[in-house]
């Protein structure tokens, strides 16, 4: 921690996707390091994969596939990387990527900016399949049939990955959180069972935080029927609450710490309309292990973050499993599966 207090003032004097890049690159010259070993309480077995801890890397962070192994070895118990469109897109003018520092949040509006499903493909089949990676799959903006984008994701992305996730609820393509509506939700999530493999991974869904009264419910009915397998609650909002940042008013998804409040109320209505037969994955606003263990009590078996990285650094993984892992030790329970919905 004290390193990162050093070097974020450096990070923070590059413009956002500049200093994010940078990251990347850095990341991909780090020689090879073991994963590292977490307390035997918080394994656990979500959607037949196993995760050595509840804590992973929300989509967002490595677009490309290009450093999974080096997150995995910072301290996380998975990784998704994405989202990846079929084809190569540039994604929305810059810039598009907000610190709000007063306010430890992010605001973006990228628009799947992406090398494409081939590149991706191509990278992470070389590296050797050890930890869990998620691929979080996407549509391209121009597409005319968003429905076959995903379908074709289904497919190519399904060789090299521990799971697939479809996102149709970013904020930055034109359209795409239509898809989460009645009829369109339907036909999209029955063109994806029909195309999964056999014997492929788990599908996740990614699911907005700005719902209507009734959308979870039905929400969960069409991914039940369509044998998805978990829910990830949730993706960036376009709601506002109070802000300080001089950036609060620009467009785009809003994530960090003024996401947590509504994360957490779509976790907990989601939880209510699933009855418990969905495993759940929490995103939104997590930056602490008090914020990752009040998900878990409200229902999440998994959590996810990325935008509290740039405010709290790259040991903030490991040090929310390590007070995960002594919550469960206070309270007598031998594994995280036990915190699960006991809130």
């Amino acid at each position: 921690m004290n390193l990162y207090r050093l070097i974020r003032p450096l990070a923070f004097a590059l413009e956002a996707e500049t200093a994010h890049r940078a990251t990347i690159s850095a990341l991909r010259l780090l020689p090879p390091r073991p994963q590292p070993t977490f307390a035997a309480s918080l394994a656990s077995e979500v959607a037949g994969l196993r995760f050595p801890s509840p804590v992973g890397l929300a989509a967002g962070f490595d677009k490309d596939g290009e450093v999974p192994d080096a997150m995995l070895s910072l301290g996380f118990g998975f990784v998704e990387v994405g989202t990846i469109t079929p084809r190569p897109q540039e994604g929305n003018a810059r810039p598009r990527l907000f610190r709000l520092v007063e306010d430890e949040a992010v605001i973006n509006r990228m628009g799947f900016n992406n090398r494409g499903q081939a590149s991706a493909l191509a990278r992470l089949a070389k590296r050797p399949r050890s930890g869990t990676i998620g691929v979080n799959i996407g549509a391209n903006k121009d597409s005319a049939d968003r429905v076959a984008d995903y379908v074709a994701g289904v497919k190519a992305m399904a060789p090299v990955a521990d799971y697939l996730t479809v996102n149709i609820s970013s904020p930055n393509t034109p359209g795409l959180r239509n898809l989460q509506a009645g009829g369109e939700l339907i036909e999209l999530l029955s063109a994806i069972a029909d195309a999964r493999p056999p014997a492929g991974p788990p599908i996740f869904l990614k699911v907005a935080p700005d719902l209507e009264p009734g959308d979870h419910e039905r929400i969960v009915r069409a991914a039940i029927d369509a044998r998805i397998d978990a829910l990830i609650v949730a993706n960036t909002t376009v709601s506002r609450p109070p802000l300080k940042s001089p950036f609060g008013g620009q467009a785009g998804g809003l994530s960090g710490a003024p996401l947590k409040r509504l994360a957490s109320d779509a976790l907990r209505t989601f939880r209510s309309a699933n009855g418990g037969e969905l495993p759940l994955i929490a995103a939104g606003g997590i930056a602490s292990a008090d914020d990752a263990w009040d998900r878990i009590l409200a229902g999440a078996s998994l959590v996810q973050l990325y935008s509290a990285l740039v405010y709290h650094g790259p040991g903030l993984a490991r040090r929310i499993a390590d007070g995960l892992a002594a919550r469960l030790a206070e309270r007598g329970m031998a594994s995280i599966a036990e915190a699960v919905g006991s809130g």
